[in-house]
């Protein structure tokens, strides 16, 4: 069967997850269109409900704080009664009651990437990532990497985003959940 004859349906929500740069967004939003349904990112539903950027959260309350409102946030999401894709930022799923709520209501990819890559890509941007702004860029993005990567592993789905364009990657996702939702119906 070609994938023009087995459409997929969302029946659950979709929560990207994986390292800052990864391109949850980018490649979020192109699932949506695919899937016609509605893209969310986790850090801009965050800044509308608290009136302010992340950078400002983080810099004014600290990340404990913003952790406490991501959560909120998200557990909001996936409250909502047609599926969603949502973004989520690079902290989020490493936080243990995100993450629960995540397993519990979501289908989990993990977006992941060569770090070279992720550097390189986050480098485009400077000063818009607030964890990169506390030192050497490269050596925290390493940091985050070997800490994170054991618990975005509890992923459902897994799909290496380094090679290739977003359009590439998104049809990666696309192969890779139409696969977990065979073997979930099989």
């Amino acid at each position: 069967m070609t994938n023009s004859e087995n459409p997929l349906v969302l029946t659950r929500h979709l929560a990207l997850v994986g390292l800052m740069g990864v391109g949850k967004t980018t490649i979020g939003r192109r699932l949506a269109r695919r899937l016609d349904v509605e893209f969310r990112d986790a850090d801009e539903e965050v800044e509308r409900a608290a009136g302010r950027s992340v950078s400002e959260i983080f810099a004014d309350f600290g990340e404990p704080a913003f952790r406490d409102g991501e959560r909120k946030v998200i557990g909001r999401l996936l409250e909502e009664p047609d599926p969603l894709i949502i973004g989520l930022g690079g902290g989020a799923f490493i936080q243990e009651d995100t993450r629960a709520l995540v397993k519990d209501k979501a289908i989990s990819i993990w977006l992941k990437a060569d770090i070279d890559v992720l550097i390189e890509r986050v480098g485009r941007k400077p000063g818009a990532r607030p964890l990169l702004s506390q030192g050497d860029p490269a050596e925290i993005m390493a940091r985050l990497e070997r800490e994170r990567s054991p618990l975005y592993a509890e992923a459902d789905i897994v799909v290496d985003t380094s090679v290739g364009s977003h359009e590439q990657s998104a049809d990666q996702v696309m192969d890779a959940l139409r696969t977990y939702q065979e073997g979930v119906r099989g």
